[in-house]
């Protein structure tokens, strides 16, 4: 196991250092907890009655190992401040489906960086994507989204939407980078079953927004909502000048459970960052318990979770959202 996929507060446990990724959602007591299957993503969102939290995350030693004997009696964890009320199941999910979501920004700023965003996001299509279990879509982003390939599991598409992803001419209307995350975490990703899949962004992008229409902390909350997480690949350019960006990105994913990496680093490092996500994505433990106190009424869950001594590091998101009824 290399990440957690949950949500989580940062700060609050010393223990706790950047690198498993934590991902939450909500369940109800009679969903299906059997992940082989995946759904269509047809299908409608997932809606179930909720007195469930299902934790899911991995973790690594000091060394960067992966840690795959953890027991749940290890574990400590804090739901708005309160241990949980019961320990329903601790398990792992090995080798799990995954979905991707592509998003290139085609922006001015970034249209030197593009060519080698398209190979990227080639690359993890050509070497890591499985036609008979995965999904992803493509889509460009300047001002506003352009859904270049919708969900598919044809690897041939995914590759002709990523080349097909063009230079936004010049738009007085800015990047709008907040705004696509809000679009693609809140109506893509609300068809995916977060029971089945390892679920995420892949995100080319210098971190630009000045469109202004979508705060960063709405589209969290959105990309939260989904459970989705997102990975950004980052051009070395967008640190070389007075920019907002890359601290404003860093910043975001980090709510998601994500992180930042070097876009233009050697073909080797980025080829290593590729398959560090998959791998984090497709493997990972299971943890689900009945919070002590639970209402539902829409408010946000503070989580936090403290591994045992041996557990290195851990990445965290900063919390669920209790449906309504």
């Amino acid at each position: 196991m290399r990440r957690c996929s949950a949500i989580f507060r940062v700060g609050a446990l010393n223990r706790m250092l950047p690198a498993a990724l934590f991902c939450l959602f909500v369940v109800g007591a009679s969903a299906q907890r059997d992940t082989s299957s995946v759904a269509s993503l047809e299908d409608p969102p997932l809606r179930l009655s909720v007195d469930e939290v299902v934790l899911t995350f991995n973790a690594t030693d000091s060394k960067g190992l992966s840690v795959d004997d953890l027991k749940a009696a290890e574990i400590r964890i804090r739901d708005n401040g309160l241990a949980p009320r019961r320990i329903v199941a601790f398990d792992e999910l090995i080798n799990r489906p995954v979905r991707a979501g592509i998003l290139l920004d085609t922006s001015e700023s970034m249209r030197q960086a593009l060519q080698v965003n398209r190979a990227i996001a080639k690359n993890f299509v050509e070497r890591l994507f499985r036609r008979k279990s995965d999904a992803a879509l493509v889509a460009g982003f300047g001002f506003a989204l352009d859904p270049v390939q919708p969900w598919t599991g044809d690897s041939g598409l995914l590759l002709s939407g990523i080349e097909g992803t063009r230079e936004e001419r010049r738009s007085p209307g800015g990047t709008s980078l907040f705004g696509a995350l809000f679009r693609v975490c809140a109506y893509s990703f609300n068809k995916v079953d977060p029971t089945a899949t390892g679920n995420f962004i892949l995100l080319f992008s210098d971190g630009e927004d000045n469109a202004g229409l979508t705060s960063p902390e709405e589209a969290a909350r959105a990309c939260q909502r989904s459970n989705t997480e997102v990975f950004a690949f980052l051009p070395a350019s967008a640190e070389d000048h007075a920019s907002t960006g890359p601290k404003a990105l860093r910043e975001f994913v980090a709510k998601t459970g994500g992180r930042v990496f070097r876009a233009d680093d050697s073909e080797d490092a980025v080829w290593k960052d590729l398959k560090e996500i998959e791998s984090e994505m497709r493997n990972q433990y299971r943890l689900v318990y009945n919070p002590a106190d639970f209402k539902h009424d829409g408010a946000f869950h503070e989580i936090e979770l403290q591994p045992p001594d041996r557990v290195r590091r851990i990445e965290v998101r900063s919390g669920y959202f209790a449906p309504r009824q």
